[in-house]
């Protein structure tokens, strides 16, 4: 066995490596950049090495960086995790060279599947059902554009070394082709370096159905069942589940069967997923599920196979990666209930899911029976700009479906974060959406009904009355009208928005703002005030910074009149530009901001006042 493992990762993946490493009593090594100093990952290990600055491409994308660390601590062998360098044959070629253990597939293996064309053309040539396309070298447009319809629309353009959703378009029509494929072409030149395109059949009622696959140095090769991760946005998966609802045996067994002639295809080692298209218009049919790719590493969605097989894969890619053979026969492995994944994310769906960054003053996380998290953060750490915006993988178990839905919608309600916005309320939505309560999910969901999931919801009248009870003196007195029942209302903010609240009981010792949770979702409550600094409601005057970022522009300054809707500055975050403007008609009374200065999310940047006669 490995006696010392240096994880080449970040995040919650690199987390739950050095988890399973200890378990086993391997010494645990792991590296981070300037932004990662104070990482989980980094105090949860054995020992850390700083490997370069906080951008990716200086520190975690840096193969030499990760080898002289290794070389540094003397570890034994280099877990990738996924993502960064994991599917890079190069790098894992030099680990071999340098004489450590690279714990994931041959190199060879990796070439072999990292071009969707040849990949496929191997796959067909295997025995493995592909999607009706074209995968030729020539790319000539006119040429491209016969293929397609020939194929017959709509038809699915994509780059043939893409991946994470980009270098992908779809084209309804001819008319459409054209531009489809120019745009494709200059995404993948720009993303890959090769604007190598394929076309393929779209499939109409589309659900993306992956095998879980492993093979060891001695030729075996086994399956762990089939996933489901058709909910999806963008071409980014949202929830995954095991198994697939509506996978009848038959098709599970023939599925599966092609998922291992292909990790056999390539002589696979490790931990490996065959991702699959089906058409689910007529319920899920072998004939009917066709070869996408391959993902020739650990996938985000491991652990709904985990939860339902009771297998820790991570064990099992370091004792294979050690030259074990794989634990279990084929006949030993079988599927216990149901799971379900959701990736709750630091981003604000009600902004178009823009990542949300900065301290995490408050992470908490609904506790349920039956209920795993995997996080690489913690209460009090940064969520950085500079890497995947991922705070946790929410994993429920359940006996079925249902109790698994349920569970893990338990879960993401009872969450709380703060100040850093997530989408738990949107993973809330889109787990009690009719289609996905019954099983029927296609990648087209979130595209379809994604508007409504994505609205903010407002807190119920008991939780805001409850709030305020802590925030008015306990001898606040109600209101009185003629000829009705006394009101006893009040303003407040909430989030900044101004807010009218009744008013049922008060405290002998009023505090000054009360946090809120409901529904995976997190607001700020204070009393009213123009010149309040928490919020930036439209009749309080105050500009507050969105969130962190660069104060690149000022258009004003202290005592300028301004017109509602002017520009008074704009702020650079997360390499896009913000432009705040004044709510009212007004002045400048107050100006915080210069060009150049960095901002904390919520600094108040600016205040505005009505101009003196506006007030009727």
């Amino acid at each position: 066995m490995i006696r010392s493992l240096l994880i080449a990762n970040r995040g919650e993946i690199a987390c739950r490596v050095i988890r399973t490493a200890k378990k086993l009593g391997i010494r645990t090594i792991a590296v981070y950049s300037d932004a990662d100093a104070q990482a989980l990952h980094v105090r949860e290990a054995d020992e850390a090495v700083h490997i370069g600055p906080s951008p990716a491409r200086e520190s975690y994308l840096v193969g030499e960086r990760i080898l002289a660390a290794a070389q540094q601590t003397g570890a034994e062998a280099i877990h990738p995790g996924y993502g960064f360098l994991s599917e890079n044959s190069a790098f894992a070629q030099s680990v071999i060279d340098a004489g450590l253990v690279w714990v994931g597939p041959n190199p060879a293996s990796i070439d072999a599947m990292g071009l969707k064309d040849a990949a496929k053309k191997l796959m067909a040539a295997a025995g493995v059902p592909v999607t009706p396309g074209y995968m030729g070298e020539d790319q000539n447009p006119e040429l491209l554009a016969a293929e397609a319809a020939k194929i017959g629309y709509p038809v699915l353009i994509k780059a043939v070394a893409g991946g994470g959703g980009k270098g992908m378009r779809l084209a309804e029509s001819p008319d459409a082709f054209v531009d489809a494929l120019a745009s494709c072409q200059r995404e993948a030149a720009s993303s890959f370096g090769n604007d190598h395109v394929l076309i393929e059949k779209y499939i109409l009622s589309p659900r993306h159905i992956e095998v879980q696959v492993f093979g060891d140095k001695h030729g075996n090769v086994v399956h762990l069942f089939e996933r489901d991760c058709s909910l999806q946005r963008r071409h980014q998966k949202v929830i995954e589940e095991a198994p697939a609802p509506g996978m009848d045996e038959a098709t599970r067994a023939e599925l599966c069967a092609s998922a291992v002639r292909a990790a056999k295809a390539v002589d696979y080692v490790g931990a490996g997923t065959i991702e699959f298209i089906a058409d689910g218009s007529e319920g899920l049919r072998a004939d009917r599920i066709w070869f996408m790719e391959m993902n020739t590493r650990l996938q985000v969605e491991h652990p709904v196979t985990e939860e339902i097989t009771g297998v820790d894969l991570v064990e099992w890619q370091l004792r294979v990666a050690s030259g074990e053979p794989i634990p279990m026969a084929q006949d030993e492995l079988g599927i216990d209930g149901w799971a379900m994944e959701a990736r709750l994310y630091a981003e604000d769906p009600a902004k178009g899911f823009l990542p949300s960054i900065g301290k995490l003053e408050l992470l908490q996380f609904g506790d349920a029976e039956a209920g795993r998290i995997d996080t690489g953060v913690y209460e009090g750490a940064e969520v950085s700009p500079f890497y995947d915006p991922m705070i946790a993988k929410v994993i429920a178990w359940g006996e079925d479906r249902d109790e698994a839905r349920e569970r893990l919608s338990d879960m993401l309600s009872d969450s709380a974060v703060w100040p850093v916005k997530t989408n738990a309320s949107f993973l809330v939505k889109a787990l009690e959406h009719p289609d996905f309560v019954a099983g029927t999910v296609d990648t087209g969901l979130i595209g379809r009904d994604g508007e409504a999931m994505a609205e903010v919801p407002q807190p119920s009248a008991e939780v805001l009355e409850a709030a305020v009870a802590a925030l008015v003196p306990a001898y606040a007195t109600p209101g009185l009208r003629l000829n009705a029942a006394p009101v006893r209302k009040a303003w407040f903010l909430l989030d900044g928005q101004e807010i009218e609240v009744a008013l049922r009981e008060g405290s002998e010792e009023p505090t000054d703002a009360v946090l809120l949770t409901e529904q995976g979702q997190a607001w700020q409550l204070t009393p009213w005030r123009r010149e309040g600094v928490h919020g930036a409601a439209a009749g309080s005057g105050a500009i507050l910074a969105p969130m962190p970022g660069k104060v690149i522009a000022v258009e004003v300054e202290t005592g300028q009149a301004v017109t509602a809707g002017q520009k008074l500055l704009t702020l650079e975050a997360m390499k896009m530009e913000h432009t705040l403007t004044a709510p009212f008609d007004g002045v400048v009374a107050e100006l915080n901001a210069s060009a150049g200065q960095q901002v904390q999310v919520e600094a108040l940047l600016a205040r505005i006042e009505e101009a003196a006669g506006d007030e009727a």
